[in-house]
């Protein structure tokens, strides 16, 4: 038992690690699913990834504050207002379609979006694309005859 949860912390770490220097998350997911299963795999992933984007958001967050905001460009200004707007509907539609990607995690930390509102958009958004990454890495892991 004691090294099961060794192990998620060093999971823990080198995922919040890999992805403040831009790691995509899927790559520890996909070593989770082939060395756990898709179902330990998937939740190791699931609270590493959580952790990982709280961490990432609040090292950006304190080194750039809500640097975004001094965007001036039209684009910029319309995310903006529909991130005011609708900010956990808009980050569970960011989380789903690209899970978490290091610039996502850093683009909404210097959004000036509430912790909270990332953290609820975070916690409903990561499920579904981390459950169809575990189906097709174990799908994968089964065809090469590695899990």
């Amino acid at each position: 038992m004691d090294n099961k949860i060794q192990g998620l912390l060093l999971f823990v770490l080198l995922f919040s690690l890999g992805n403040l220097i831009q790691i995509p998350g899927w790559i520890f997911l996909g070593a989770a699913v082939l060395a756990l299963g898709k179902v330990w795999g998937g939740l190791a992933t699931y609270i590493a990834a959580l952790i990982s984007c709280v961490f990432t958001f609040l090292t950006i967050r304190y080194i750039g504050g809500d640097g975004m905001r001094e965007l001036k460009n039209r684009y910029a200004v319309k995310i903006f207002q529909t991130l005011d707007t609708h900010p956990i509907k808009s980050i569970v539609l960011l989380r789903i379609l690209f899970q978490t990607i290091p610039a996502l995690n850093y683009a909404l930390a210097l959004s000036g979006v509430r912790f909270y509102m990332y953290l609820i958009g975070t916690v409903l958004g990561l499920p579904l694309p981390i459950m169809l990454y575990c189906i097709f890495f174990d799908y994968i892991g089964k065809a090469l005859h590695i899990v």
